[in-house]
Order: structure tokens, then sequence, then C-alpha cells
């Protein structure tokens, strides 16, 4: 992309038109992530909700110096619950070791259940095993999307331990967390797992016994990762 191209999309993300706003701001999914971030910046505290979501997002994928820190601090103090959520899911795609501690603060301490399923998801993204408390907790949860983070990123992090406490959910009503279920249990190979997937492999729904079956497949040919 030429410098040319740069400007162009600098000027677009100045246009008073959000349209315009939010194409120049698709348009720099191909560019270096050194180029694209100083852009990115430029509408972080864009006035229409979309695009700074978008926005929050990209700089989850052009990791650079300067996106930790930004997407920290929207965490941790914008006012929006969805600009909040979007910087947890960031911080997961980053994958930066340092996430961890705000990202349990914000599972633990925000009020609404959209940020602290991201921040379950994210904590699953970062591959940490001190994650086990906090997703173990979050099994317990009042609300069912944060069984379907918690018991993915179970799964994400290996956590042979947590078997039991996700195995209770494999009679769930909740179709999704039968599927996070049985893809969870493909990284963790042990004779409850195999037991629980051939289990799911019976249920009902195509998608969760379509997903006991890759599962199994998976610790067949020993491939947890």
């Amino acid at each position: 992309m030429s410098q040319l191209s740069l400007e162009q999309i600098a000027n677009q993300l100045d246009s008073q038109s959000s349209r315009d706003r939010m194409l120049a701001l698709a348009s720099l999914r191909d560019i270096p992530a050194t180029d694209a971030v100083p852009l990115i910046k430029k509408v972080l505290n864009d006035e229409n909700l979309q695009i700074r979501s978008m926005a929050v997002f990209a700089l989850g994928l052009k990791p650079t110096e300067d996106c930790y820190p930004i997407l920290i601090k929207l965490l941790e103090a914008d006012p929006d619950y969805g600009i909040r959520a979007d910087a947890a899911g960031a911080l997961g795609y980053l994958e930066d070791p340092r996430a961890f501690e705000p990202l349990v603060r914000a599972f633990y301490e925000d009020t609404d259940w959209l940020v602290r399923f991201s921040a379950a998801v994210s904590l699953g993204n970062l591959k940490d095993q001190r994650a086990h408390d906090v997703l173990v907790e979050a099994l317990d949860s009042d609300e069912v999307v944060l069984h379907q983070a918690a018991i993915a990123a179970l799964g994400e992090i290996k956590d042979v331990s947590s078997v039991d406490q996700i195995l209770r959910f494999a009679q769930s009503e909740d179709w999704l967390v039968r599927q996070r279920l049985a893809e969870a249990l493909g990284n963790m190979p042990t004779p409850k797992s195999i037991s629980a997937l051939h289990y799911l492999e019976k249920d009902p729904h195509p998608n969760v016994s379509a997903s006991a079956t890759i599962s199994l497949k998976r610790i067949a040919e020993g491939k947890e990762d």
C-alpha cells in the first residue's frame, strides 16, 4: 500500500460521514500494524459507537507496543460496557500475558455480563493455567453464557483438573453449553472425558454430537493441540 493510499485512508477517517469512516477503518485490514495503529487511534473516540467498537477490535489484530496500554485503559475505565467488552476480547487476541490480572479483575469486578463473558473467553486465549480458579468459579454463575465461556476457556488452557467440574454440564438444557463441553473435552484426554464424549455423541443436537465425534478423533490421534 503506497503512502498516498495511507493518506487517503487518513483523510477518509476524518470524513463527516460515518459510512466513510467505517469503510476507511475496514480498509486497514491489510495494512501493517505499525502503519495501521496510528490511524485506528484516530477513531477510538468516534461519536459512532459501531466505529469505536471496530477500532477497539482492530487493536487486538494489529499488535504494536501502543495497543496493550490503550486496551487496558478502555477495559478499566470506559463508561460503555460494549467497549469494555470489546477491549477484553481484543486483549485475548493480543495474547499478551500481562493481560491476565486485568482480565481477572474485569471478571470479578465488572457489573456487566458481556464484559465478564469476554474476559473469560480471553483468559482462555491467553492459555494461562492460573485462570483455573476464576474459570471454575464462573461455572457457578447464574448466566448461561458464562458457563459457555468458562467451559471453552478451560478447554483452551487444557485444564485436565477441571474435568469433574465441567462434566456436570453434560445434560445442560442449553445445547451451546453441551457443544462447548464436547469441544473442551477434546483437549482433556482422560478416561472420564472419553466416556462423556461417547455419551455426547448420542446428543439429540447435531452440533453437539458432531463436536463430540471430532473430539474423540482428536484424542485418538493424540492431537490435543
